[in-house]
């Protein structure tokens, strides 16, 4: 029989490497934004890595109007900037059949889009695909799609009325459900992930209006309630390994692991009137604290960046420690 002490003394040393395992430094002025502007430009989307380690960051506005996307080094320096749509609100980037790309919901054109890492667009999901019958007042709002291990790609309406459509790899759809009805009456649900780190794979609903994070399964069943109490209108989230990482758009950034158990907050800030807006200016950005989180990513090395809601566009970064 082990001695209790050893065993005591066994069980802190595995306490205080998982919380090494979560711990995080912010790294100020990563990003350098691209040749003659002072900061990225206005953001209103999503941030994502690739295999290779670059990231790419969505920005909009008629300044922007032929580059939706612009792309980075590992090391935050400016590589180029993409031909995409430029009201790309949120995208991922995913191996498919051996290729990556990135999957968009473009909220302005009401469709969705399958490109390649150099920007040329290889499948659209026009509005036309999306069932009769679903679509808001303001017809359909499209805020984020991911890609099943199948290949099939699902869409939720965040700005509309948070249903979930799928359709198939080649974009031919197959059915949808959620919505604001019962039993999960979603409320903007701002977007949707499918998260790997289960067997098998399930959607990841980011519940903002209800202020909720839940896990459903492919079918759209719920399977838990992760967490639905002191949030900040999550907004977004990202995987690594065991750990998950979301923007609250309220004005925070928290960690998160498999069992759903709250690890790490990061950013927060409590000052009246910088957060869950896009018009805190450059001069009122404090180092480390953020203001309205809007997309988020790991790197792979487990590094977090966040990309905020904010006309002059933000960047954030926290390395694991």
């Amino acid at each position: 029989m082990r001695h209790p002490i050893l065993s005591l003394l066994t069980a802190l040393a595995m306490g205080s490497t998982a919380a090494a395992e979560v711990a995080y430094e912010f790294a100020p002025n990563f990003i350098t934004p691209p040749p003659g502007k002072e900061t990225i430009g206005n953001g209103h989307g999503e941030i994502a890595c690739d295999s290779a380690g670059n990231f790419y960051v969505s920005v909009q506005g008629p300044e922007n109007k032929d580059a939706g996307v612009q792309v980075y080094g590992a090391d935050g320096k400016f590589i180029k900037a993409l031909k995409l749509p430029n009201s790309l609100h949120g995208f991922v980037i995913r191996k498919d059949e051996g290729e990556e790309y990135i999957f968009a919901a473009v909220l302005g054109e009401k469709k969705v889009i399958k490109a390649k890492l150099d920007g040329s667009i290889v499948l659209e999901i026009p509005t036309s695909a999306f069932p009769e019958g679903k679509a808001g007042p303001k017809g359909l709002a499209l805020t984020n799609c991911d890609v099943a291990p199948n290949g099939d790609i699902y869409v939720v309406d965040g700005y509309g009325q948070s249903w979930i459509f799928v359709f198939d790899r080649a974009g031919k759809y197959k059915t949808v459900f959620g919505g604001p009805v019962e039993p999960l009456k979603l409320a903007n649900t701002h977007k949707i992930f499918i998260d790997r780190r289960f067997e098998p794979a399930r959607i990841l609903a980011c519940d903002r209006g209800n202020n909720r994070l839940l896990h459903l399964d492919l079918a759209g069943n719920l399977i838990s309630v992760i967490a639905s109490e002191g949030l900040r209108r999550p907004s977004s989230a990202s995987f690594h390994g065991d750990l998950m990482c979301v923007a609250e758009i309220a004005g925070r950034v928290s960690v998160w692991d498999k069992e759903g158990k709250q690890v790490a907050v990061l950013g927060v800030n409590d000052t009246p009137g910088q957060t869950n807006t896009p018009k805190v200016t450059p001069p009122d950005w404090k180092q480390g604290t953020v203001t309205s989180p809007h997309g988020i990513t790991f790197d792979n090395q487990g590094n977090i960046l966040e990309t905020e809601w904010n006309v002059f566009g933000r960047v954030l970064r926290w390395n694991k420690k």
